[in-house]
């Protein structure tokens, strides 16, 4: 056990570093600054998830950064990984489900006791029960509180929170819809037409996304949206989808470069509208969308620290393909699932990730960077490299179990096609050409394999799709060499039903 000495020191040490034998208090003004301040940190730092993914490779910037994962991707070969072991009967519905219990395993918590400190916790997505669990810890949460992140989340908030600072949403209407004629008379008395996309406030994946064009459409879904007290309901316009990575922060709101998004593709995901990956690369939109897209996502940033969020966040963008008007999507208060690639691009390489950002702010720091240098330097085209990613789901109707997954690292493509598996590495960063891929196992040994089930997630250098959206050739085979590379067989309840 630490004594009373050495935490103190710890604590000093988190706010100063030494020059010349004399403790010297740090005042983060430029990136060197918060670079080194960031590799000598020593506070203990948990991201706490169902999967290393949306931050992999942080621990290459920041000191005493650790991983408690869920799912084992790595096979115990990951120095900054800690995976606890599978308690039998836990089946969780949701991330928050997945955390909590992670916070509540008795390995996981000897793993942070034994590292001691005053340990700080990030997490995906958490809840209030999350919050009491860390503060029964001792652990620092190091985002804006459950209560604050659940009401900016709330879709119809969204709306009202981009309306008072200028930044529009799809010309839409908020209110019920318990049945098909109230939904028809708010879209015509809005002017929205009768082709309408319709969101409850909360849910991801495209599974609370409807398009409805006829009173057959919303009968496939009637139950779900006429339980809603207020929906958004909005003109279906035909779009491209773009993502934004933002940090808000006391010294203003860092702005990654604009990236596409992968959307409802059959072979990723089997939910229409549901995310299913990004592309990065210099020319994805023109300089006028760029521009807008900043500007958007500055001023909503902005306005969340003002209402008291702090640290990373994720806008979705709609560009409207007749007018090429920017509209507002959604908005994602919180590490998200495009999070991954800004974070392993070239302008965080050359200068830092945005996740550093955000701890930044929550280690209380005294730090004044200028936020217009650094935004105006990573809209520069020579600060974008081209990367994609994308998140492979089961699409299958099955019920089986998984007796041999592919591995965790880089999969390579001879000249004439084949496909395999080359080396472990747990970076993309480990991927030398256009050849090679990183793939990063989410589902293993013993997990079901289920419609919709997570199996891991893809990276490649270069595009995922060609200049129609469309998934491109070398990623479809790429989708389906991975697909067959998961050995399974039924489950015992299956095998009673056949029988």
């Amino acid at each position: 056990m630490s004594t009373k000495r050495e935490e103190e020191k710890r604590n000093q040490a988190q706010n100063a570093l030494e020059k010349n034998g004399a403790i010297v208090k740090i005042s983060i003004r430029n990136i060197t600054d918060l670079r080194l301040v960031m590799h000598r940190n020593q506070r203990p730092i948990y991201f706490i998830s169902a999967s290393p993914f949306n931050l992999l490779g942080i621990d290459d910037w920041v000191g005493s950064f650790k991983i408690i994962s869920y799912f084992e991707s790595f096979e115990g070969r990951h120095p900054n990984v800690f995976v606890p072991s599978k308690i039998p009967g836990f089946e969780p519905k949701s991330i928050e489900d997945i955390n909590n219990h992670l916070l509540q395993h008795p390995e996981a918590i000897d793993y942070i006791t034994r590292r001691g400190g005053r340990p700080a916790a990030l997490f995906l997505m958490f809840d209030e029960k999350t919050e009491a669990l860390c503060q029964e810890l001792g652990m620092e949460v190091w985002h804006s509180t459950a209560k604050l992140r659940q009401r900016c989340d709330n879709k119809i908030e969204t709306v009202r929170i981009g309306n008072k600072v200028g930044v529009r949403s799809v010309p839409n209407t908020l209110g019920p819809a318990r049945t098909y004629q109230e939904l028809l008379s708010s879209a015509i008395k809005a002017g929205l037409g009768a082709d309408l996309v319709v969101q409850t406030a909360f849910g991801d994946s495209g599974r609370t996304t409807f398009f409805i064009a006829s009173e057959d459409d919303y009968n496939l879904h009637a139950e779900k949206i006429a339980a809603e007290s207020e929906l958004k309901i909005m003109k279906r316009i035909k779009c491209r989808s773009a993502t934004i990575e933002a940090c808000a922060t006391s010294s203003g709101t860092f702005v990654s470069p604009l990236m596409t998004e992968i959307i409802g593709k059959p072979e990723l995901t089997p939910y229409k509208g549901g995310w299913a990956g990004n592309e990065i690369f210099a020319g994805a939109f023109s300089e006028e969308i760029r521009v807008r897209a900043r500007d958007m996502t500055t001023r909503l940033g902005d306005q969340l620290f003002r209402e008291g969020y702090r640290g990373c966040f994720n806008v979705d963008l709609l560009v409207d393909l007749e007018n090429n008007e920017v509209y507002l999507g959604e908005l994602n208060p919180r590490i998200s699932g495009a999070s991954s690639l800004p974070n392993q691009a070239a302008f965080a390489y050359a200068d830092a990730p945005l996740m550093l950002f955000h701890i930044m702010e929550f280690l209380r720091m005294d730090h004044q960077i200028d936020v217009k240098e650094l935004n105006d330097r990573w809209s520069c085209k020579e600060f974008v490299d081209s990367w994609s990613q994308v998140i492979i789901k089961w699409t299958e109707d099955s019920n089986e179990i998984v007796t041999r997954p592919p591995a965790t690292g880089i999969y390579r493509m001879a000249p004439d096609g084949k496909m395999f598996f080359d080396r472990y590495d747990y970076r993309r960063k480990g991927i030398e050409s256009d050849e090679e891929a990183f793939f990063q196992r989410f589902t293993g040994p013993g997990d079901s394999l289920k419609k919709g089930r997570d199996l891991g997630a893809l990276m490649l250098r270069g595009r995922m799709m060609d200049d129609e959206f469309k998934l491109n050739e070398r990623t479809h085979k790429w989708i389906e060499f991975l697909k067959s590379c998961y050995a399974s067989k039924p489950t015992p309840e299956t095998q009673c039903d056949k029988a």
